[in-house]
């Protein structure tokens, strides 16, 4: 049986408001590994009389073109007892597809697309050929183009002249929000610190399969033991099959730009500079990708007189799960492997309460709405907000937010983001003052300071009255 159906509330609403037009449908689905595509389209093909979905082979060594022929006129075979097509062109085997499903109300789900047009250099154009010919002839079709690789499907099928105006939907899933994460604890949420949440999501992020693997039963440090510190668990391998099933032979690069990116945010130059790469624009390609596929995240600063966005940027590490991964469990494998253990003193390895700090930043920023609206702003008058960052020159001292929201009003909301297992003291009070010192603004501009944290403060932060206003995070796991 599968697994309850879980969230993902506005994605099924915008799917489900297309079956009521009287023609067929062409959409295309991206999003990460995991992160619950194929889901998604099994839940939203339950509005149909008929589902058939097919996937590409992984891309591992020695599968070729014909291969994946093979593999896609099987599947076909065993869905509508066909026999004898031929395999040799992918035109004919949409045709037979489309004749299978032909006045039928009906979702075709094309799975992980990259891999099926892997090394053949006619599958898009003979896809397009098909569409065009006999797939938008049926009025009850959906076809669904589904992958992991985004930026293979930006490039090849979104900005391609040959599919040009025939999807009418582009969807990237991305992770889950914060109040659709909570439901994977079901009837246990009230019986599970909020802690323990944190960290689990700290590790496993808004991704659904990930969540799915929680143990109710169990703490969060024992979870995380038995999922990423056992050699059989779910995510002791899962960073390595990410990688070479999304990027192929380029892995080992984007494996050390990540890696590179798994003690915070860096400037491409920087990146560059740490792996003896040339500055050109193959970084940024390679950046690109990597953000494309939702693993990094691209934060530009912005001129407060304007509005616009500058040319400065840093890239960050958006992935909870691969930080997690580098920071604990890689440097742990040789050792879990080769002693046939499972790792249950991790939680005390050096610096793991400035991961899940850092782990804690992606939660909120992935989850900003909720800052808007605890700030009572409306979305309509927020000109920018991110992580900002200022680069020190002769003229100005460097300074970095952690999340920055600049609204019409000429106000700057300057959010400071703690994690702590301890007690957060006044302190924070002169370094949020630093920081907002440091800023070069213009001089009608007001800054409010704002501190959004998780666990337990000290009184005297509050009755100082420094802070507009004390966000409390843990108030948003309930």
């Amino acid at each position: 049986m599968l697994e309850k159906f879980i969230g993902r509330t506005k994605e099924l609403e915008k799917l489900s408001q297309l079956i009521i037009k009287p023609s067929a449908k062409l959409i295309v689905i991206k999003g990460r590994r995991r992160v619950g595509k194929s889901r998604l389209l099994m839940e939203f093909g339950k509005h149909f009389k008929n589902y058939h979905a097919f996937s590409g082979l992984p891309p591992e060594k020695g599968i070729s073109a014909e291969e994946q022929r093979e593999e896609f006129a099987k599947q076909l075979n065993r869905e509508f007892g066909t026999r004898g097509i031929r395999t040799d062109d992918w035109g004919d085997l949409f045709w037979h597809l489309a004749q299978q499903t032909q006045s039928k109300n009906a979702l075709i789900v094309l799975d992980e697309i990259t891999w099926m047009a892997q090394d053949d250099p006619t599958f898009l154009p003979k896809l397009k050929n098909a569409w065009d010919l006999y797939f938008k002839k049926n009025t009850g079709l959906t076809l669904a183009l589904c992958g992991s690789i985004s930026g293979w499907i930006e490039k090849n099928i979104l900005n391609s002249t040959g599919f040009l105006g025939r999807s009418s939907l582009n969807m990237t899933l991305n992770e889950l929000p914060l109040n659709e994460c909570l439901q994977f604890w079901n009837n246990e949420n009230n019986n599970i610190s909020n802690q323990d949440k944190l960290i689990m999501l700290s590790v496993t992020g808004g991704i659904p399969r990930y969540l799915e693997e929680i143990n109710h039963k169990k703490t969060a440090l024992q979870n995380i033991s038995q999922l990423c510190f056992d050699q059989d668990g779910i995510l002791f391998s899962e960073f390595d099959h990410i990688f070479s099933d999304l990027f192929s032979r380029r892995s080992q690069l984007y494996k050390r730009i990540v890696n590179t990116l798994s003690s915070g945010c860096r400037e491409a130059k920087d990146i560059a500079s740490a792996l003896n790469l040339s500055q050109s624009g193959d970084i940024y390609e390679y950046l690109d990708d990597l953000n494309t596929a939702d693993f990094i995240a691209r934060d530009f600063t912005w001129n407060f007189k304007d509005g616009k966005v500058s040319k400065l940027s840093h890239y960050r590490l958006k992935d909870n799960y691969c930080r997690f991964y580098l920071k604990y469990v890689q440097p742990m494998r040789e050792k879990i492997t080769k002693e046939n253990i499972t790792l249950d003193q991790w939680s005390t390895l050096a610096g793991f309460s400035t991961i899940i700090g850092l782990q804690f930043e992606n939660l909120v920023l992935k989850n900003r709405a909720l800052i808007i609206n605890s700030l009572g702003l409306n979305p309509g008058d927020i000109v920018c907000d991110n992580p900002y960052f200022q680069r020190k020159t002769s003229k100005q001292r460097g300074c970095q937010i952690d999340y920055l929201i600049q609204t019409r009003y000429n106000t700057l909301f300057i959010c400071e983001i703690k994690f702590t297992t301890k007690i957060i003291r006044t302190q924070v009070i002169d370094e949020v003052k630093e920081k907002i010192k440091r800023l070069k603004k213009p001089r009608n501009f007001s800054c409010v300071p704002i501190l959004i944290y998780f666990g337990d403060i000290q009184e005297t932060v509050e009755d100082n009255g420094y802070f507009a206003k004390l966000i409390n995070f843990e108030e948003y796991m309930k």
